[in-house]
């Protein structure tokens, strides 16, 4: 013992201290060496779920981003359904107009003409029928029948509006225009294009009753081509009608087969 205690204080302090320092550094090496493998492991072992997580979030994205572009495409779908719907509901609304208009519910105003019917002043000869020289429901119903060729859009008798479904026929000395019972004279009045009146003038048609009625029995034929003429919506109200278009009477000129247009 006396000879290992001697050589042991025959070391050198420095190399003990050395000695004792590099024990510590092993140990703190070997420690640090021990808790690599659990913190790696630790690592390793939560990276997996982790990842999987990460992945099923990125599905769900993408998923939902086509969801986003389905939804986009089926509302520019609907905006366009939506812009043909009202093209055709504008169109609908159109039509209805148009019919609503030849089924004379709608009050109308716009350049046209007017037709006067008025009795005859010639006297009547003893053998003859006076009837024949007073104005009937034929002869208004052969004038509206003949601007109806000539392109009228609309046509009323003493303010009563003919419509398709329309009777003129005579009731005692008057004539009934749907339910109104009329008076003469009777004016007949049309809206519709600028050449309507030229038209009228040209149809054989017309020119025939020109020439049966007014030359043969002095029934009087006159018209005025006006700017402005207003038709009234169809009532089927029953009353008695009688007098012009407007309080004041029209300048009315005489018609006849060869000239279209005479002067008032």
């Amino acid at each position: 013992m006396s000879v290992i205690a001697g050589r042991i204080r025959a070391i050198p302090s420095w190399q003990v201290t050395l000695g004792f320092a590099l024990l510590a550094l092993g140990f703190l090496i070997a420690a640090q060496l021990a808790s690599e493998g659990p913190r790696i492991r630790y690592t390793s072992q939560e990276r997996t779920p982790l990842v999987a997580t990460a992945l099923d979030l990125q599905a769900q994205q993408e998923s939902l981003k086509d969801q986003i572009l389905a939804i986009r495409a089926d509302i520019g779908s609907l905006e366009t359904t939506g812009e043909g719907g009202a093209a055709v509901t504008v169109d609908l609304n159109k039509q209805l107009e148009q019919a609503r208009i030849a089924a004379g519910l709608v009050a109308m105003t716009g350049p046209g003409v007017v037709i006067r019917l008025s009795d005859s002043t010639v006297a009547v000869p003893t053998e003859a029928n006076e009837r024949d020289y007073i104005v009937s429901g034929t002869d208004v119903l052969a004038v509206v029948e003949e601007l109806w060729l000539a392109g009228a859009e609309g046509i009323a008798v003493n303010g009563e509006r003919v419509t398709a479904a329309t009777a003129i026929v005579d009731i005692g000395g008057s004539v009934l225009v749907n339910s109104a019972y009329l008076a003469p004279p009777y004016d007949v009045s049309a809206i519709g294009p600028s050449d309507m009146f030229d038209r009228l003038t040209r149809s054989q048609g017309f020119v025939d009753f020109i020439r049966a009625r007014s030359e043969t029995f002095g029934i009087g034929v006159g018209y005025a081509v006006q700017g402005a003429v207003d038709l009234p919506a169809y009532a089927g109200a029953v009353n008695l009608r009688h007098g012009y278009v407007d309080a004041s009477p029209l300048p009315l000129a005489s018609a006849s087969p060869a000239a279209g247009t005479d002067a008032p």
